[in-house]
């Protein structure tokens, strides 16, 4: 399959592409490296991503974050970078994507533990990873050519303990490749509007 993952030089998006790298062709996208050039907050960079690459069978993001702070202090200018890059980006990559996704493609989003488990200072995260989810749920019933959307929804995982440890005490730590098989089973099987949750 041509997949195409938006992040794929982040924490987590490095092990899906170990994961995909042996069956698929892929094309990494991001804002400062990998093949193709892309700024998920502007839906201007996503059409010229798409036009450039063409045709697609799996789109996949792992790119994205939200503000962790005191909830006290939380202004709409700490919301918003998130609102614009994890949410809106994700959600445009569907809204254009899908008219360059072939018949029965996958999309695969990213949300996180935050929006059913949310930890302290966590507001802002759980709000976007919570309407990713129901994005995903709704969008599954509108897609049409047998095309899917699912999200993958990760727990604490391991490689990013130290950068988001402090931000949940006491979960547990999930395996990358727990992880990755979550991504792969939304490319390579048959779920959809599927919140793919992987907590321990």
């Amino acid at each position: 399959m041509k997949i195409l993952i938006v992040g794929g030089n982040g924490t987590i998006g490095k092990k899906v592409v170990e994961g995909l790298s042996k069956k698929h062709d892929l094309i990494i996208g991001g804002r400062n490296t990998g093949d193709v050039s892309v700024d998920i907050s502007s839906s201007a960079s996503i059409s010229e991503l798409f036009k450039k690459i063409g045709k697609l069978d799996s789109i996949v993001c792992t790119a994205g974050t939200g503000y962790y702070g005191s909830f006290d202090e939380m202004t709409q200018e700490h919301i918003m970078p998130g609102i614009y890059g994890k949410l809106l980006g994700q959600i445009n990559l569907v809204l254009i994507g899908k008219n360059f996704l072939n018949p029965e493609g996958s999309i695969t989003l990213t949300t996180g533990i935050a929006a059913t488990h949310p930890a302290r200072n966590g507001s802002c995260v759980a709000m976007i990873n919570g309407a990713i989810n129901s994005f995903v749920l709704a969008a599954s019933q509108e897609l049409r050519e047998d095309k899917r959307i699912n999200a993958v929804s990760p727990g604490l995982v391991e490689d990013s303990k130290e950068r988001y440890g402090e931000f949940f005490p006491g979960y547990n730590l999930v395996s990358m490749s727990k992880l990755v098989n979550a991504y792969i089973l939304s490319i390579e099987g048959a779920v959809n509007g599927k919140i793919l949750k992987v907590y321990s």
